[in-house]
């Protein structure tokens, strides 16, 4: 028999968790009961989902008891602990953490990509990828699909709430302090007038940091590899070639990419207009000569990803670049989360 499944949100205080409360509240209501669970110090606390005030519970065991899906909106040690007891407990988790995407019996999901692998979950979780592979595999999938995918150089440009709620107050905080004053081009100006960076290796108002993530060998960072590794995975391209740097920009919300893509077969700059154009979930936005191509302040607040700048390659008639923006905390979290919770409650639908 067919019913609505109960789904319950964790970490539905923080920043991504409160985006979700309001994609759940605008997309088609397919839940029985939601409820809301979050540390200690936010419980009984009352939030809106969908016009109702929802008190927020403390994270336990017994919070789970009675949910169908569970979506994780908090940090990897914290889904690592408790993922899998909301699994015993009888709930399909939707990860959005990075505590289990690398896992082979964890699928890495993206509806308009890859919605059947969300079925093969021997562990009962679903991970959902990093924000800054989903503001760009929603277009590549869609490339990949006709022309066969064999290489990516990556440049991102990601926006300080890809630090979460620090990096938000961090960038607001440097920027209040350098609003009016004079800072001149010495070195040292700019950090002695914003004195503690926040969570990033250096000043990121006024400045461009090409640094993201931990330190991980030959001196990658973890988010260039997470580029690497889940665009393989999500597409099921295991050898594909990926080359990814990432670059923190003073932006609150909205990550970048410049994308240079080499394919199996030739590919006009007519051609992948019309394939991107038609893609679900992308929005192409190509004309120059109007001054239309995406940015930041074009995109934030919305689900698609953008994409603009396409052009072929002038050494290489298989190879394409082009610029694309998406909402980190929506496409880039919350959405595609919820996207995945809707898959699995369709089983529960019929």
């Amino acid at each position: 028999m067919s019913r609505r499944p109960n789904l319950a949100v964790v970490g539905a205080t923080g920043a991504v968790g409160t985006v979700m409360l309001g994609i759940l509240s605008a997309r088609q209501d397919v839940w029985g009961e939601i409820r809301l669970i979050a540390s200690a110090r936010s419980a009984g606390r009352k939030l809106s989902v969908r016009g109702q005030e929802v008190e927020v519970v403390a994270l336990s065991e017994e919070a789970f008891e009675g949910i169908d899906i569970a979506m994780f909106d908090v940090p990897d040690e914290v889904s690592a602990q408790w993922a899998p007891i909301a699994v015993a407990r009888g709930a399909v988790v939707v990860d959005n953490s990075g505590a289990f995407r690398m896992d082979d019996d964890v699928p890495l999901v993206v509806p308009e990509v890859n919605a059947a692998a969300a079925r093969l979950r021997p562990r009962g979780i679903i991970a959902n990828p990093n924000c800054t592979t989903l503001s760009m595999i929603v277009a590549l999938g869609a490339l990949h699909s006709e022309l066969s995918l064999k290489e990516l150089v990556v440049a991102s440009y990601q926006a300080a709430s890809g630090a979460g709620q620090p990096g938000i107050d961090a960038l607001r905080e440097q920027t209040a302090k350098v609003a009016g004053t004079a800072v001149g081009e010495q070195t040292g100006d700019l950090r002695a007038v914003i004195g503690d960076n926040g969570p990033f290796p250096a000043p990121l108002v006024l400045n461009a940091v090409p640094w993201a993530g931990s330190l991980q060998e030959g001196g990658w960072s973890s988010e260039e590899l997470k580029v690497r590794n889940e665009s393989r995975k999500i597409l099921g391209l295991p050898n594909l070639r990926v080359s990814a740097t990432c670059v923190r920009i003073p932006v609150v919300t909205t990550h970048s990419l410049a994308v240079h893509a080499v394919f199996e077969r030739e590919v006009s700059q007519l051609r992948a207009q019309e394939i991107l154009a038609r893609a679900p979930g992308v929005v192409l936005y190509d004309n120059p000569e109007a001054g239309e191509f995406p940015t930041p302040n074009d995109v934030v607040g919305t689900d698609p990803t953008w994409v603009g700048r396409v052009r072929r390659s002038i050494d290489d008639p298989n190879a394409l670049d082009l610029f694309l923006c998406g909402d980190n905390l929506r496409k880039g979290a919350a959405l595609n989360t919820a996207q995945i919770a809707e898959l699995v409650a369709a089983e529960f639908l019929g």
